[in-house]
């Protein structure tokens, strides 16, 4: 047992939300846990699912990492976590076979791969197992929430695109609560069959990689522009 009288940093929330949901994304930013991404899109409705089982254990591998940081010694933390995490995703595993087993099905052998996902051993190493507890739940949720919103809009344009419909069949793959988001957009629509396949997924995801990139630099550029015409007040000001 470890026990530690250090300081621990101050966490800056909107910044930890912010990193999470964009700028450290974890599949457009940290390009992780890509193969879950490209294989279970093929609906808004999988990629949903996907994305809330993954929150779920994001948030329980990081609140039990941080209570558990001053007791797990340095030396066999990695496997600690890996044996934490793995416990989490069986947990969570047999809950969906048991409450909602059509999605059990259709998400099949992705949910137990869950485990070898970097961005949640990355982020429980990285920052829940040196933070207290609401920092750590904060940084799970944004990652979490991150990773769900590119599932579900990647899942939703190949969708769309492919089959003319959005959350098709979420009531029966997420139960009752959720029928009010199936949706038809494009009635009696035949689709793009190569869209709903593997590489239709290769193609949401670049496009998607290009406007955030675009979006980034648009950003950048006016923050540059904000600095230039500040110096250039100032050094007006000082010359009159």
């Amino acid at each position: 047992m470890e026990t530690n009288n250090r300081k621990d940093p101050p966490a800056h929330y909107p910044s930890i939300f912010i990193d999470g949901l964009w700028h450290n994304n974890v599949a457009l930013g940290q390009m992780l846990a890509l193969c879950p991404l490209l294989a279970v899109t093929t609906s808004a409705t999988n990629g949903l699912g996907m994305g809330i089982a993954t929150l779920v254990v994001m948030l329980s591998a990081n609140l039990t990492a941080s209570l558990l940081r001053d007791i797990v010694s340095p030396q066999v933390r990695i496997p600690v976590f890996i044996v934490l995490i793995a416990a989490i995703v069986t947990l969570v595993e047999m809950w969906l076979n048991a409450w909602m087993h059509e999605l059990y099905k259709i998400l099949g052998l992705f949910i137990p791969l869950i485990v070898t996902n970097c961005a949640i051993l990355g982020r429980v190493e990285s920052f829940a197992s040196k933070q207290k507890v609401l920092p750590a739940v904060a940084d799970a949720l944004a990652m979490g929430l991150g990773f769900i919103w590119v599932l579900v809009v990647v899942g939703g344009f190949r969708e769309i695109l492919g089959s003319g419909t959005l959350f098709a069949h979420a009531s029966l793959l997420l139960g009752s609560n959720f029928q009010w988001l199936e949706t038809t957009i494009i009635p009696d629509y035949q689709g793009i069959l190569l869209l709903i396949l593997p590489p239709g997924g290769f193609l949401i995801l670049g496009f998607l990689l290009g406007l955030k990139r675009l979006v980034d630099r648009f950003i950048s550029n006016k923050k540059e522009q904000r600095v230039t015409a500040t110096l250039h007040g100032m050094t007006t000001e000082n010359s009159s």
